[in-house]
């Protein structure tokens, strides 16, 4: 398989590509159920170095910066109650948790989930952290021009390796609501 964004070097279904993903995210691919086949999301290779975004591009090329999408946990309180969810942007951009995150959940208070936190509560990798396989019930909101690309790179659960999926199967995933402006400059 060729990876639809350029030559990674190796790039193969990402059902076939089980073995190197979390047991969340192997899940999920499993049980895939969206409009987008499981087939037509490719696992390409990557190093574990360069997994952060700002790294990523510099090493294999800015062009993929508009073409990847950061997957963030954050935490919205109100009344002791705290409610998990991930939100999804295009790198370009950052969220805008204190707005649209904070008036989606009708919180006091929305910040970034500690990392401790993000990373225990979805089975990921810190740096690998991805919308898909995330645990039940928990909200994904997505940017809208994330779903508007025909691929997006986003995290593995894992900081080698990236997935290519198409960016309308992310507003698909279990709990997404697509959100406009979400992603702000």
């Amino acid at each position: 398989m060729r990876a639809p964004l350029r030559d990674f070097g190796t790039a193969a279904p990402a059902v076939d590509r089980l073995d190197v993903l979390t047991g969340p995210v192997a899940d999920a691919l499993r049980h895939w159920s969206g409009s987008a086949p499981a087939e037509r999301i490719a696992h390409v290779d990557t190093e574990p170095e360069w997994a952060e975004t700002a790294d990523f591009v510099v090493h294999y090329g800015r062009e993929l910066l508009e073409r990847s999408a950061d997957c963030v946990v954050v935490a919205g309180r109100r009344g002791g109650v705290t409610t998990l969810a991930a939100c999804v942007v295009l790198s370009t951009t950052r969220v805008d948790v204190n707005g649209v995150v904070r008036r989606r959940f009708d919180a006091r208070k929305a910040s970034f989930a500690a990392m401790d936190t993000a990373v225990g509560e979805t089975g990921t990798e810190y740096g690998g952290i991805t919308p898909i396989g995330l645990p039940a019930g928990w909200p994904v909101l997505v940017d809208p021009a994330v779903v508007d690309l025909p691929y997006v790179l986003v995290g593995s659960g894992r900081r080698c390796g990236k997935p290519l999926v198409p960016g309308e199967a992310l507003a698909e995933l279990p709990g997404a609501v697509t959100r406009p402006a979400l992603g702000i400059a």
